[in-house]
């Protein structure tokens, strides 16, 4: 009978490291890694967590450790700012993401500071508050999975979902 269990348990063990295999794909953008060095990302899709969700929004990306809005994302908002007004009837939920860098606490309030900044600057050009929402995840929801600088660059963004339209 022991010998039977073991033989079992090896089975089951066997089929459990099978089915948690992963898809990996390569980073495109690390072929200028110092060294010619590949690094591998696995990459996947949040749903409902992307401002592809939203045509006419694009995402807000910053530096690390930031919440600050630079020119190109200060650009960007006054884009998103316009089609926001002329689509009166939507709503929109701002996601503030961080990368993975941190702590998970640290990491879901610089998020929120992130949603926020982007809330207030889209405010300041005329779209109501009343329209808006805001909500961190910090590094719990990533765009993409890795330790590169390119992949950590995309994970820092804030990102348009709709809550009604």
């Amino acid at each position: 009978m022991p010998k039977q269990l073991t033989i079992g348990l090896l089975s089951l063990t066997l089929a459990f490291a099978v089915s948690c295999s992963k898809k990996v794909k390569e980073d495109k953008d690390a072929g200028g890694a110092p060294g010619g060095i590949q690094q591998e990302t696995m990459s996947f899709n949040s749903a409902g967590s992307d401002s592809g969700s939203i045509p006419g929004l694009s995402t807000i990306h910053f530096a690390y450790d930031s919440s600050a809005l630079d020119t190109t994302a200060r650009d960007i908002l006054k884009s998103n700012a316009d089609w926001i007004k002329s689509n009166s009837k939507v709503i929109i939920q701002i996601e503030g993401h961080c990368d993975a860098r941190g702590s998970v606490e640290y990491n879901l309030a610089l998020g929120e500071r992130r949603a926020k900044a982007v809330k207030d600057y889209l405010s300041t050009l005329g779209v109501g508050g009343k329209r808006m929402t805001i909500i961190s995840y910090g590094k719990e929801k990533p765009l993409e999975l890795g330790d590169t600088e390119a992949v950590y660059a995309r994970n820092r963004r804030a990102n348009f979902v709709p809550l009604s339209n």
